[in-house]
Formats: structure tokens, C-alpha cells, sequence
């Protein structure tokens, strides 16, 4: 599959990529290297694993980053309370201290996390670590070695290898810098917000039976209002949110009732600040550069 065509099979099934995104993937999937993508939250980051899990028609595993993350919760645990029933059971058993730890450090016991599960599929999964970001940077040390060797180390096993090698996915919205050794073992790009045509596009392939002139209205007045000055800009998803709730009141034109069309924006604005700041007249002066 050339990079052409992967963008065109994604198209197919909903998910526009630009031609860097659409190249990236297509490297990282042909010499199996780890992609991140970095970009602000909302531009379709999650979206392109999830797209490209579908694509290839395989498992996704998602490992949700955040504060505090360790190995344990991401890698693999131990199941303490099966391994102490069965220590209990041995005990009336004549085996050696040697034998039951070889019983209850086994494959039976392991509670796989998303890191040792992806690596463990007969079928290469797509593996999404979503926001990096909000891990700890000692968390980026526990990756390196899956991503560079695609391997797990447990003390009481062994080093087990990767049966597939994974699609990797890792997500950043730029909230702390990550470290040069995670960057070096990843291609790299950056996902922007998507361009009126781009998003156009990406709206009537969501919903097919949207009216023409309100899709363009929609995605003018969006583009328009993340020109404001917002704590959070409205993402792609909030964009397919209020087209849908758009058009499923019925609104024919964003000029025909200004207190509605106000009242409709709880899709696209999400802090108090924000709602604050775009009063219904600055939702009127939007709509009045979107309607002809």
C-alpha cells in the first residue's frame, strides 16, 4: 500500500489525513518505527489510531496516560490475591520453596497491562499511548525499552519478545517537553487544526445529509471562532457535535435565530471563560462573516 492509497482508504472510512500525516503513517506502519503525533487537543490526534485500527482491521489497545503512571498499571502486576490461594493450597503439598515459586511466578498468574498486551497478539494491534504528555518523565524510561526492542523484562520470568510488533501511536498536546531518547525512537509530526476545505470534507463524510450551505456556514463560523481568543478551542469532534445538533434542530441558515444559534454553542464552548467571552453578539458578528 503507497502512502496514496493509505490516504485514500482512510478517506473511505472517515478520517481525512493531510498528505504528512497520511506519509508518516505510511513509514511508520512500513518500517515499524513508533509515530508521534504532537498537536493541540482536538485536531484528531486519538482519532488516527482509531482509524488505522479499523483500517487493517485489528485490535486497539489504548494506554491512557496520566500523573503518576507506573509500570504496574501499564506494563503488567502480578495477581497477589490468585498467587496467595495458591500458596495456601500448596501448603498441605510436600514442594520446596523453589517449586511453589515456580508455580505461582507463571503465565497463570500475570495480569497482562496494555504495553505487555500489545506485544503479545498473534495479530499486530494498532497500540495507542495517549498523551504522553501527562505522564511522569520517569514513566518515558519504561518505554524505551518496548519501544526500541519491542521486549518486556520481568524479574521472575524473563525477557519476553514481542510475538507481532505493534503499531505504535503515541499522542502529545505539548503540555511538557518529552525527552530527546523518546523522540529519537519515534518518527515525528505535528497535527494542525484542518484547513476550511479539509474540514468541509471531514464534516460531510461524518454526515452525509447535512445541507451544503449550512455545512459551509458551520465550518466557516468554527474557523472563524477559533480566531478568538478562547482557553480551549473547539476540536474536530465539537465541530461534528454541533453540526449535528445544528442540524438536527432543523436550522436551515445560523442567521435564522440568534438566541437558538447562542444556545446551541454549549457543544463548542467548554470553560466558563469562554462562554463568557462570546457574548451573542460576537456569535452574531461570526455568523453575520459565514452567511451570504
Amino acid at each position: 500500500m503507497t502512502w496514496k492509497s493509505l490516504q485514500s482508504s482512510l478517506a473511505e472510512i472517515g478520517y481525512i489525513a493531510s498528505d504528512e500525516l497520511a506519509m508518516a503513517l505510511h513509514l511508520s506502519v512500513r518500517l515499524e518505527r513508533p509515530l508521534l503525533l504532537e498537536g493541540a487537543a482536538g485536531v484528531g490526534k486519538t482519532e488516527v489510531a482509531k482509524m488505522l485500527a479499523q483500517l487493517y482491521s485489528t485490535r486497539l489497545i489504548r494506554l491512557q496516560c496520566y500523573e503518576g503512571l507506573d509500570a504496574s498499571t501499564a506494563i503488567y502486576e502480578w495477581n497477589y490475591q490468585r498467587q496467595l490461594l495458591s500458596v495456601r493450597a500448596s501448603a498441605d503439598k510436600d514442594l520446596s520453596t523453589e517449586q511453589v515459586e515456580e508455580q505461582i511466578f507463571s503465565d497463570r498468574f500475570l495480569l497482562k497491562r496494555p504495553l505487555l498486551e500489545a506485544i503479545t497478539q498473534p495479530q499486530p494491534p494498532v497500540l495507542l499511548i495517549d498523551e504522553i504528555d501527562r505522564a511522569d518523565e520517569e514513566f518515558e524510561a519504561y518505554l524505551l525499552e518496548i519501544l526500541s526492542d519491542f521486549q518486556v523484562s520481568i524479574p521472575e520470568l524473563g525477557t519476553i519478545e514481542a510475538v507481532s510488533k505493534p503499531h505504535v501511536i503515541l499522542t502529545s498536546n505539548g503540555s511538557r517537553d518529552l525527552s530527546d531518547a523518546l523522540r529519537r525512537r519515534c518518527f515525528y509530526t505535528y497535527v494542525e487544526y484542518p484547513d476550511a476545505v479539509t474540514e468541509l470534507a471531514i464534516l460531510n463524510k461524518r454526515l452525509p445529509g447535512i445541507d451544503a450551505t449550512l455545512a459551509e456556514q458551520i465550518v466557516g463560523f468554527v474557523q472563524a471562532l477559533r480566531k478568538e481568543e478562547l482557553d480551549k478551542n473547539p476540536g474536530v469532534a465539537e465541530m461534528l457535535d454541533w453540526a449535528a445538533a445544528v442540524a438536527g434542530l432543523g436550522v436551515a441558515n445560523l442567521s435564522d435565530d440568534p438566541i437558538e444559534l447562542q444556545a446551541t454553542l454549549i457543544c463548542l464552548l467548554k470553560t466558563q471563560s469562554d462562554k463568557a467571552s462570546i457574548t451573542t453578539e460576537v456569535t452574531q458578528r461570526l455568523a453575520g462573516k459565514v452567511v451570504q
